[in-house]
């Protein structure tokens, strides 16, 4: 007999809702993949810790350090101390930098493991940065300490940049002095204002194509220090514009939680590889790590069909965690983690499990089922039945 429950419906009422039954897909063991990977992955909470949750931050290290530990075993690289593990809504510098460590050293245990590391600007009081001075003084600083643990650089952006930056000479002027110095190639971060309002106007302009033509000069100026440059901005058009423009061999690193899987399996424009597909940063693939990575295998053997099959039905999903107000899609993403079982409970640092509806959290178990990501059904159910009895639906 399938598993059932009673679930809320987009309507505010009640209706029975009974799960697939389908196995979620197994990656297999050992292939390679033919794109770069990247996880951006989430923290798990202290709920046990005695502080006050909106002010203070407590981290779960074992739990933590444990799901980096599955991506990796599923042939994923981490994208560490991202937004996805909420930076700048609740994990603060010192904590992120002490997640970078024991990230990296994890890794070490690895063979072939990528970490890569968000620097940024948040350690400072934005009411202090008067100048893009201030800035490019915060970033090296973040930097410095990353660098210093052997870390790659995922060179975020800065929302202090944003609010002293008066020009596109001024971004030019900060990512000039930082890829000046990067000890190694490092990935650039251009994350749309609907996944953070403070970054509106990002690289100088509101207008997108203009915004694009200033980043594609700071790389063109630096190409052999840049890797490659992960975008966010929901548009695949943009994406693949600015994918064909990139210098050889600088990487497309996705961000489009919504258009994820075609960006991935490309378009085969041009003859330079990196012009006609995208790599992989993304904070959805933290929810879906197994069948990103057996969607990633199918696609390293040739087998383009396999890869849609297994990720298509996966985008729906992603579609909804990512809803407006996107900036509030960890919580999806943590909910997923609890689901399946991956921690203990479904308590966020910030107290941000409270920012999504349980009429969205409903809708996100039953788009979790009609994916095949559910990986203990029965545990799923069980967990879904504790929150809607928290909520008052027995």
């Amino acid at each position: 007999m399938a598993l059932s429950l009673t679930l809320p419906t987009a309507g505010g009422s009640l209706a029975s809702y009974a799960l697939r039954g389908a196995a979620p897909v197994k990656p297999d063991a050992g292939l390679r993949f033919n794109r770069i990977a990247y996880s951006a992955a989430h923290v798990v909470a202290d709920p046990l810790a005695a502080i006050d949750p909106w002010l203070q931050c407590a981290v779960d290290w074992d739990a933590t350090i444990a799901y980096r530990r599955h991506l990796f075993s599923l042939g994923l690289g981490v994208a560490e101390a991202m937004d996805t593990a909420q930076r700048g809504m609740g994990l603060d510098w010192p904590t992120s930098l002490e997640l970078i460590r024991r990230s990296l050293d994890a890794a070490k245990d690895v063979p072939g493991a990528l970490v890569a590391s968000g620097c940024g600007t948040d350690h400072l009081n934005i009411d202090d940065v008067k100048s893009v001075d201030d800035v490019i003084r915060g970033y090296e600083e973040q930097m410095a300490a990353i660098e210093a643990l052997g870390g790659k650089l995922i060179v975020m952006a800065s929302r202090a940049l944003a609010r002293v930056a008066k020009s596109p000479a001024d971004y030019e002027r900060v990512y000039d002095r930082i890829l000046r110095q990067a000890k190694q190639p490092v990935v650039l971060h251009w994350l749309g204002d609907m996944f953070d309002p403070a970054l509106a106007g990002y690289w100088g302009s509101s207008n997108v194509d203009a915004a694009m033509d200033t980043a594609l000069a700071v790389i063109a100026a630096h190409p052999e220090k840049v890797d490659g440059i992960k975008i966010s901005l929901l548009d695949k058009d943009k994406e693949i514009a600015m994918r064909r423009r990139l210098p050889a061999g600088v990487r497309m690193y996705t961000g489009d939680d919504f258009n994820y899987a075609e960006l991935i399996a490309g378009d085969g424009f041009g003859s330079e590889p990196t012009h006609g597909r995208s790599d992989a940063l993304l904070g959805i693939f933290d929810a879906i790590a197994p069948a990103a990575s057996a969607a990633l295998g199918a696609l390293a053997q040739g087998n383009t069909e396999k890869f849609h099959a297994i990720l298509g039905p996966t985008v729906p999903l992603s579609r909804h965690i990512f809803a407006a107000p996107t900036r509030f899609y960890k919580t999806g993403v943590v909910f997923m983690a609890w689901l399946n079982g991956h921690q203990k409970h479904f308590t966020m640092v910030g107290g941000q499990q409270s920012t999504r509806s349980l009429a969205h959290f409903a809708e996100l178990f039953r788009l979790a089922d009609a994916a095949n990501l559910l990986e203990q059904p029965e545990l799923a159910v069980r967990r879904m039945k504790t929150l809607l009895s928290l909520h008052g639906v027995e």
